[in-house]
């Protein structure tokens, strides 16, 4: 048994254009490279747990909850906020007896600098809906679905606030002392101007006065949010590029005629639609799928041999959404999928491709796999139930 490619697991080395994986065989590590692409900064949580931008074409090797860090792939996104971080640009909301003052650059925020701003809000004893006091930037809605988040900390703790948009006032959130991404998705009702606002209603929030720190507002188009897209006042919003991550790998890599690709991934959202890695020999003629299918956690698998499919199917998992170690195996009449230490569907009859080359984080240069990669190997030998088990497990 020869683990014959390897991604991540802790071990990572990255560059502009390139994410390189390895060949472990007989403990000399070989580069494998990837072509990876971006036409954009991103930003990442690195592995101080702080915020930071990243070149255009740098593959991110994200910490966000996971001290070994992981591949974070993400579709195109557009933060629309003009504004993310100064919210002295954002209008003062306030009727009846309410106010409302933002106080700049007054704490650290989540990418470690004096950039949080402070916001005090009071009711001054205003209890009917036509008393509030909040802030508030407009945007364009084109009647669509979008993902609002900001990071929130109460300066005391327990601040009862509205964070909304689509002139509702319906999602209160608690704060706590410690900086939380607080976000909600919505598919607008109209188009035109409309509101995000922070802040208290009467009526709505039960307390009459809030002070907290703001930080990073981001409104996309989507229905889950994605990394944090900075703006500064620019027209329209800033829009970071969609990633690609492909072309590792060479013959001598993979076995055509029996293997295990392994994989530790998270899906971004339990969105139903495909997102897939492959090892082919560079066309739709012969290929090895596993990702995500185009329903409710759903797993796809898939072996093409000479233009035909000897194998498809679909297996369904708890949590697209959390880390499942998955395990393909497949060698001439058998492919059966393994998750998190259990067996799963199995396929007696199938015949294998050929001239396998290459290893892409899609399907033959289309649905790419978004997602959270933490850890991709494979291996050029069958392995057994019991070591399947342990590599799953």
């Amino acid at each position: 048994m020869a683990n014959t490619f390897n991604l991540g697991n802790g071990n990572w080395a990255q560059k502009t254009e390139n994410l390189l994986a390895y060949n472990a065989e007989n403990n000399n590590y070989k580069p494998l490279p990837f072509d990876f692409d971006r036409a954009s900064t991103a930003t990442r949580v690195n592995r101080d747990g702080l915020i930071e931008t990243v070149r255009i074409d740098e593959p991110r090797i994200d910490f966000l909850n996971n001290t070994k860090g992981h591949l974070l792939l993400e579709p195109q996104r557009q933060n629309i906020i003009t504004y993310s971080e100064d919210f002295s640009e954002w209008s003062l909301g306030q009727s009846g007896t309410g106010s409302a003052v933002v106080i700049s650059n007054n704490a650290i925020s989540p990418d470690g600098n004096n950039t949080a701003d402070k916001v005090v809000l009071d009711m001054n004893g205003g209890t009917t809906s036509s008393d509030f006091s909040f802030i508030t930037i407009g945007y364009t809605s084109s009647a669509t679905t979008f993902t609002l988040s900001c990071y929130l900390k109460g300066v005391n703790g327990g601040e009862e606030i509205f964070f909304d948009f689509d002139n509702q006032n319906s999602n209160l959130i608690t704060l706590t002392t410690e900086w939380v991404r607080y976000d909600f998705t919505k598919t607008v009702s109209a188009t035109g101007t409309r509101l995000i606002r922070i802040g208290l209603r009467g009526g709505s929030t039960t307390d009459d006065t809030a002070s907290f720190y703001a930080w990073g507002a981001q409104l996309e188009e989507g229905s889950y949010a994605t990394s944090y897209i900075p703006t500064s006042g620019q027209s329209g919003g800033v829009t970071r590029s969609a990633e690609t991550c492909n072309n590792a790998g060479n013959l001598n890599v993979f076995n055509d005629s029996e293997g295990v690709l392994y994989a530790e991934i998270s899906a971004l959202a339990n969105d139903s639609t495909y997102r897939l890695m492959s090892i082919s020999d560079g066309t739709a003629i012969n290929r090895i799928v596993l990702g995500y299918s185009n329903g409710s956690n759903l797993l796809l698998v898939q072996v093409r041999s000479s233009g035909n499919n000897e194998v498809d199917f679909i297996y369904s998992i708890s949590d697209i959404t959390l880390y499942n170690k998955i395990a393909l195996l497949y060698k001439s009449n058998e492919v059966t999928i393994w998750v998190n230490g259990v067996k799963g569907t199995s396929d007696t009859s199938a015949s294998m491709p050929i001239g396998l080359s290459e290893f892409n984080f899609n399907y033959t240069n289309s649905l790419p796999l978004y997602g959270n990669v933490k850890d991709v190997r494979v291996y050029n030998t069958a392995l057994t139930d019991a070591e399947l088990i342990a590599l799953t497990s």
